[in-house]
């Protein structure tokens, strides 16, 4: 794609002197795109190409000009230590304000206001029994306090199904602005403190997203390169899901498998730049106060046996079918607010939500603390010390060998615990179908892994109490001897809760990866691969979208998936505009065409471009223009260059033709024309239409016959068609 064009400079010819080039110069906002419009990956690449070059030869000259190429090709690795630094710094910030938010619903530590309850305790002489009563906390019975909300449009939701729009292509301005970071990064402490079902985890990845898209205007390269800046966010979302779970290597996985469009190799190695810094800064902030990354670390003692396999995909048979129904009992309440007067009073909702929550969960332990917590309570391997009601199980045993405890008959503890997740189990499946969606950050994981984390669990008791009751069954025989430590429900916990976040995400090795990073249990690989791809195929089979596809269907976003074949016997002339019948298509001439006549298409007409054509009778295609690039440059001719009036030709040539002295002079655009445009036959197939698109990122490719223009096909156009094969309504597709 060309740029850029040496001017003509015309001889002695009378009018020719009046020819001037009046874009030799770029001016500010030529080439780049209007809100809510989709970007062109050819374009933006092929200026990357022109600028490099450029720096590259401008390098042999002078020192300065070295210093520059140098400075230039490390801009990346330092742009990806400065997202990882920042998108650390946020996440820590987060999670420490998030623990101290919500052990403030209950009390405040006397010795320090900034302390969570935890942290506060930490230097009394309570014993580990009375470890939750410590002179220095001071429950909210005895004192007084107001508490508020608030939120903001582009600061609310998850933020990953724009990000996926955004890094296919899609211009969304102020999505990942200042405002959204600093919006998102308060309200999003409000958020997972209140006790609403959903986490911080999504959001983080817009807040890293959004550092990212800041700190790319520190650099020319990437303030100026919509596809360079795409590459940077692919490696700011690693960076989030490295800061949300404590997982770099999964945050990577993630990026590359669920959010990103284009993925290079040398975005991978940022990537993981990127968020191997996120994670040391994390790290070394040491949130949780463990001298670890995450809440969920986890040390089993016992293998996994061979049949256990079978409960492990029967739990991911349950993620599976959890997270179809979710997702469609999801779309339709989130479409019922969108289409009724539900939306318009979000604040409302969020206020009633957030009233039915809390009266549901109060009453139940399990529901009453925070997600974070109770996940990390279901992961864990009872212990002799553990106090919990998981863990009180009659012991009747003498010795043991370590922390090794032996499968062992169900107290009442655990009988009363089992009834209050099975309650738990029920309010959350229903309650998060309604919070997620609100207009508040409201992240999926951490909700998606507790429905998991209470079904496993109760699924592993199960087989514990039914191992312990007939350990001489022919299934327990051969490796489940009486008194021995044989079944592990927070392993069963654990791979339930990867399990229902597969089923609702559709993720695999990403979440694999992710999940044996955020507990450390390396060795129970096997169980999460068996877990994530049976939730998948279960999932599928009902529906084949994930919960962020889906909600990108539902706001209309030009987001074409690259994973699904189009198998359909179109052709090119079958979706092209205009269709018989139509009004012919809207061209621009090279040489005849007045700045009049140009403003009256632009005037009449909404189209992001024009085709640029020899003549109308010849429809031979010369170029294409953009309609912003139009604009701006006959708004500054007519205010900076002389004698353009509305009777001035326009001209997209090199050469212009001899004028008679006293007509008015003439404007010569060539520069904003693309020479190479990509075109397509009319009777090319549509699978191989629809495989550009995907695979060049294009915004639009023009249709031609024997070399003459006959229509176009637009990114919009190609979602239409597929909808209409699919039989969903086509006018859902909002934006170009």
């Amino acid at each position: 794609m060309v740029t850029g064009f040496t001017s003509y400079n015309g001889g002695g010819m009378n009018g020719t002197s009046k020819m001037m080039d009046f874009l030799e110069e770029p001016l500010p906002g030529v080439g780049t795109y209007e809100d809510f419009n989709t970007i062109d990956w050819v374009r933006e690449k092929s200026r990357d190409r022109d600028r490099h070059r450029e720096i590259t030869s401008r390098s042999k000259e002078s020192t300065w000009a070295l210093i520059h190429s140098v400075s230039d090709a490390f801009s990346g690795w330092l742009l990806m230590l400065f997202i990882g630094l920042l998108a650390g710094s946020l996440a820590g910030l987060i999670d420490i304000s998030a623990h101290w938010m919500t052990d403030l619903k209950e009390g405040v530590c006397l010795a320090g206001f900034w302390f969570n309850h935890e942290h506060c305790c930490w230097k009394s002489n309570t014993t580990f029994t009375d470890r939750d009563k410590c002179p220095e906390w001071m429950s909210w019975s005895q004192l007084i306090i107001g508490h508020g909300e608030g939120f903001a449009p582009y600061a609310c939701g998850s933020g990953i199904p724009e990000i996926k729009t955004i890094l296919s292509g899609f211009i969304i301005r102020g999505y990942l602005g200042k405002w959204t970071l600093i919006i998102k990064t308060i309200t999003l402490v409000l958020a997972v403190s209140s006790g609403l079902s959903l986490g911080k985890e999504g959001p983080l990845v817009h807040v890293a997203c959004c550092c990212g898209n800041i700190l790319c205007h520190l650099f020319t390269k990437y303030r100026k390169n919509e596809a360079k800046r795409r590459e940077v966010l692919s490696a700011a979302a690693a960076a989030g899901v490295s800061v949300a779970f404590g997982a770099p290597i999964g945050g990577v996985l993630f990026s590359l498998e669920e959010v990103s469009y284009y993925f290079p190799l040398k975005t991978l190695w940022r990537s993981f730049f990127a968020a191997l810094v996120a994670a040391f800064t994390l790290r070394s902030i040491n949130p949780f106060g463990n001298s670890r990354l995450v809440l969920f670390y986890v040390e089993f003692h016992m293998p996994w046996h061979l049949l256990e396999l079978v409960p492990f995909i029967l739990l991911g048979i349950f993620g599976g079918l959890w997270g179809a129904f979710f997702i469609r009992s999801n779309i339709a309440w989130c479409r019922r607010r969108k289409t009724t007067k539900l939306g318009k009073y979000p604040v409302l909702e969020v206020f009633v939500v957030t009233a039915i929550t809390a009266i549901l969960a109060f009453p139940n332990e399990y529901t009453r603390m925070s997600t974070s917590e109770l996940i990390s309570e279901l992961f864990n391997d009872c212990g002799i010390l553990d106090s919990s009601k998981l863990c009180e199980y009659v012991n009747d045993f003498n010795s043991t060998k370590g922390d090794d405890l032996p499968d062992r008959a169900a107290g009442p503890g655990v009988y009363t615990a089992m009834w209050q997740l099975a309650l738990a189990l029920i309010m959350k499946v229903f309650i998060t179908i309604f919070t997620f969606g609100m207009k508040v950050p409201s992240g999926l994981f951490i909700p998606s892994m507790a429905v998991g984390a209470i079904a496993g669990r109760l699924l592993g008791v199960a087989m514990e109490q039914l191992a312990f009751y007939h350990h001489d069954w022919i299934i327990f025989s051969g490796w489940c001897s009486q008194g021995a430590d044989c079944i592990t429900p927070g392993l069963y916990a654990m791979v339930g809760a990867a399990a229902c976040l597969g089923g609702v995400t559709r993720m695999t090795v990403s979440l694999v990866v992710i999940m044996f990073e955020l507990t450390g249990g390396l060795e129970y690989i096997v169980p999460l691969m068996a877990a994530a791809m049976t939730s998948k195929w279960v999932a599928d089979a009902i529906g084949r979208e994930g919960i962020y596809d889906a909600h990108i269907r539902l706001n209309g976003y030009p987001f074409l998936e690259a994973k699904e074949e189009f198998s359909h016997k179109t052709l090119a002339m079958d979706v092209m505009r205009p269709r018989r019948n139509d009004p012919p298509l809207t061209v621009i001439t090279q040489d005849s065409m007045t700045v009049e006549d140009i403003e009256t298409i632009i005037n009449e007409t909404t189209y992001s471009g024009y085709p640029v054509v020899v003549s109308r009778e010849s429809q031979r295609l010369v170029g294409f223009v953009l309609r912003r690039d139009l604009i701006i440059s006959i708004e500054n001719a007519r205010k900076k260059q002389d004698g353009i009036v509305s009777t001035s030709i326009i001209y997209f040539t090199d050469h212009s033709p001899p004028l008679p002295p006293s007509s008015p002079s003439m404007l010569k655009l060539r520069s904003i024309l693309d020479l190479s445009p990509f075109t397509v036959t009319d009777q090319t197939p549509m699978e191989i239409v629809v495989d550009i698109f995907r695979k060049l990122g294009l915004r639009q490719c023009l249709v031609t016959h024997n070399g003459k223009l006959l229509g176009i096909i637009t990114k919009k156009d190609v979602l239409k068609h597929i909808a209409q094969l699919a039989n969903q309504d086509p006018d859902s597709i909002l934006f170009n």
